[in-house]
């Protein structure tokens, strides 16, 4: 069987309490109540300040891998990832911007990127009509 991660986190900042991490194998999934007992950051909150997002195994895994940080929009109820900046040197240290997952805007591009060449072609095809008409006007002409 395979349990996808659980994410506590302060309804009002967002901030995350508890991962419960994935896990895969002979496993139970645990309720609201079992994960309250048995994480020493939700056992000290009040429940109805903590929020939960449930997540399917391996969802968001390369976002979770390659991240420095992560939280919950709390307008949204979303997570929003922090990424170490490539040109920033690893040892100063960088405030974390959050984003939506990388996964989530690579999925956005590859679909605008398939209607950009669409319209790409759709003009090229335009364009190769119309020089064709002019080149059929002007041999018309000089004839």
């Amino acid at each position: 069987m395979q349990i996808g991660r659980k994410i506590y986190y302060d309804k009002e900042t967002g901030s995350v309490l508890a991962d419960t991490g994935e896990r895969s194998g002979d496993v139970v999934e645990t309720t609201w109540e079992q994960d309250f007992n048995s994480y020493k950051a939700l056992t000290e909150r009040v429940e109805e300040t903590v929020g939960v997002i449930d997540l399917e195994y391996g969802e968001n895994a390369q976002d979770f891998a390659e991240c420095n940080g992560y939280r919950v929009d709390v307008k949204t109820g979303k997570l929003k990832f922090s990424f170490p900046d490539p040109n920033e040197k690893p040892d100063e240290p960088q405030k974390p911007q959050y984003i939506e997952p990388l996964s989530i805007q690579v999925a956005a591009m590859k679909s605008e990127n398939t209607l950009l060449k669409a319209q790409v072609k759709a003009q090229s095809e335009r364009s190769d009509f119309i020089e064709d008409v002019i080149s059929e006007l002007a041999t018309q002409l000089y004839k």
